[in-house]
């Protein structure tokens, strides 16, 4: 092979490489600078054909002249379009499981509006208890001698009945037995019911409520015995049997006692009217009052402060509310000590001092379903004449109830 076709071969080559070249870059690029035209390669085919200096002078023949020409002529291949590939079809879905409709609730159960009120027998299990366990042997005895007075009387004393009381039930009881002849167990039982329900006799235990005029009733005791726990559950009751009823915040000394009071109204739906904490307690019971009045509320239950009985100064800022009270347009109906049953002979000495301090005309024994020993509520009565009108024997409204006294004395004595 001479030089001359080898030139021609190499000349060949080189239009090849640029040919590729121009494709590719003309696909990847838009901006690739244009291509050598096809005449500028023929010129530069012609060129190459040139015998350079020292090289023989025969140059490529006419027909592989012609091959190099046709192959130039070819037209130039366009840009590249990248095709954009089909979008695939989404795969469908599975169908999400429906979600089952919800089932329609079911209506709830109105909540009783006349609830039973509770026995007593069934609330004093532990009263019931401590008082049977002291007469327990005494009544399982088969005669009554000597030794059945003298354990009677230390089962009443010991139950916080009192000494003085104890002693005239005793010599009440003797004389029944003696007169009715009684000699067994059962007998002795039921005249000891007997004869302590007469100290209960003779006493109006009803709350006192007028009609067309505004009632207040005061609320007296000392803290933690329940006090304005029993304001709101007398609130809902009242409310219950159609009365409009307005509290009067008076305990403006103890912590939170407001907001405790102001609880109880938005659960018994009273109003409240609430002072300053360490305010007047005399000035809030007078706006009450004035509130009561011009609103025509049929009752304010009237909140004070826990005093202690032995506090001189307390109990003589009670003694101004109550005399604020009964110069008011407001009718005092009702002054109710609250006592904890389980303080036994304490309760009475509390209750004596507030008897003469704002003429209280009634009690409220709280807390009987506890470990109360059951005596203190013959030692009120007995002693002081005022009459138990309500006793709580549970933390629910309902749990506030009459007082019983032939109810109260069965469930607390007997022994079965």
């Amino acid at each position: 092979m001479g030089t001359a076709e080898i030139a021609i071969l190499a000349t060949i080559f080189i239009i090849a490489v640029l040919t590729t070249a121009v494709m590719v870059l003309r696909r990847f690029d838009s901006t690739t600078p244009e291509a050598p035209s096809p005449s500028t390669l023929e010129q530069t085919l012609e060129e190459s054909a040139q015998v350079e200096p020292g090289q023989t002078e025969s140059g490529p023949t006419e027909k592989q002249l012609e091959d190099a020409r046709a192959t130039l002529a070819e037209p130039e291949p366009t840009e590249l379009e990248l095709a954009e590939p089909e979008p695939a079809e989404p795969e469908p879905a599975e169908p999400e499981p429906a979600e089952p409709e919800p089932a329609e609730p079911e209506p709830a159960e109105p909540e009783p509006t006349d609830l039973e009120p509770p026995k007593l027998r069934e609330r004093l299990g532990k009263s019931r208890g401590l008082f049977s366990g002291y007469l327990g042997t005494i009544f399982s005895r088969s005669t009554i001698t000597q030794e059945t007075w003298d354990d009677l009387e230390e089962a009443l004393i010991r139950a916080d009945v009192g000494v003085s009381v104890t002693q005239e039930i005793i010599d009440g009881l003797r004389n029944r037995v003696k007169q009715e002849k009684l000699k067994d167990p059962d007998s002795l039982t039921k005249a000891l019911i007997g004869t302590m329900s007469e100290i209960f006799d003779g006493r109006d235990r009803s709350l006192k409520y007028e009609s067309g005029t505004t009632n207040l009733w005061l609320f007296v005791g000392v803290n933690g015995v329940g006090k304005t726990t029993t304001i709101g559950k007398i609130a809902k009751q009242k409310i219950k049997d159609g009365a409009k009823v307005l509290l009067a915040a008076g305990d403006t000394f103890r912590a939170a006692a407001g907001e405790q009071l102001e609880t109880w109204s938005i659960r018994s739906g009273a109003q409240i009217v609430r002072g300053a904490e360490g305010g007047d307690p005399g000035a809030v019971v007078f706006d009450a009052i004035e509130k009561a009045t011009a609103k025509d509320f049929d009752l304010v239950l009237a909140d004070t402060a826990g005093r202690l009985h032995t506090k001189v100064n307390l109990m003589e800022e009670l003694k101004k509310i109550r005399r604020i009270a009964d110069r008011s347009t407001a009718q005092v109906t009702e002054v109710l000590l609250v006592l904890d049953a389980t303080t036994g002979q304490n309760g009475l000495t509390q209750a004596k001092e507030f008897a003469q301090a704002v003429g209280v005309t009634g009690i409220v024994l709280t807390k009987l379903d506890g470990t109360a020993k059951g005596g203190i509520a013959l030692a009120i009565e007995r002693d002081l004449k005022i009459p138990i009108k309500l006793v709580g024997i549970g933390e629910g409204v309902e749990d506030l109830i009459a007082f019983e006294p032939l109810e109260y004395l069965e469930a607390i004595v007997s022994i079965n």
